[in-house]
C-alpha cells in the first residue's frame, strides 16, 4: 500500500534524515494512516491523533520536534491547538493542512504555523518538503523568560551611553 501512496512522489534522494518526532492530527482516519505510513517510509517516528484534545494530551506527556496538524476538526481545531502549543512555550515546529486556507484567510502570521500545506493532489511531496525542512532547522527560539530578567527593555542601552567595560 506505501508503493501506491508514495507513487505520486517525485523521486528524491534519501538524505540522512534525523530521527525528528512527529504528531501528526487529522479526523480523518483515511488521510492520518496515508500521512503517517509515508513519514514512516521516510524514517520519521511518527505519533498519531484524531482530536485536537487527545493531541494536546499527547503533546504534553511527550516531546515531539514537528507538529502536523489539520485546521478543522471536530472540537477544538488545529488553530486552537497551534495557540495551545505556542503559549507552552515549546520549540516544537507546526505544518498546518487544510484544504479551506485561501478561504479562510490563513497564513503563518494569524495562525503560528510554520508553514502551511493546502489539501491537494500536490500534498504529499509539499508534506515532505516541508518536513526536510523543519526537521533540519534548529528548533524555534523561546522567548526569554520574565524571570531571567532578560527584556529588549533592559538590555538596551541607553541613548547616550558609552560603552564601556561596566556596561557591555
Amino acid at each position: 500500500m506505501t508503493n501506491l501512496l508514495t507513487s505520486t512522489v517525485p523521486s528524491m534522494k534519501s538524505a540522512p534524515v534525523s530521527s525528528a518526532s512527529i504528531l501528526l492530527v487529522d479526523d480523518n482516519p483515511n488521510g492520518l494512516t496515508a500521512r503517517r505510513m509515508i513519514l514512516e517510509d521516510q524514517g520519521f517516528s511518527v505519533t498519531t491523533s484524531g482530536t485536537a484534545e487527545g493531541a494536546w494530551d499527547l503533546f504534553r506527556q511527550s516531546c515531539f520536534d514537528i507538529v502536523v496538524t489539520d485546521y478543522r476538526l471536530p472540537g477544538m481545531n488545529g488553530g486552537d491547538l497551534i495557540r495551545l502549543i505556542r503559549a507552552s512555550d515549546s520549540p516544537a515546529r507546526i505544518i498546518l493542512l487544510s484544504g479551506f486556507i485561501g478561504v479562510l484567510g490563513l497564513n503563518q502570521e494569524n495562525t503560528g504555523a510554520d508553514e502551511l500545506i493546502i489539501k491537494s493532489h500536490k500534498e504529499v511531496p509539499e508534506l515532505l518538503r516541508a518536513v526536510r525542512k523543519l526537521a533540519h532547522q534548529t528548533p524555534r527560539r523561546r522567548p526569554p523568560s520574565p524571570e531571567s530578567g532578560a527584556t529588549a527593555k533592559n538590555l538596551r542601552r541607553k541613548p547616550g551611553a558609552r560603552k564601556s567595560a561596566g556596561n557591555l
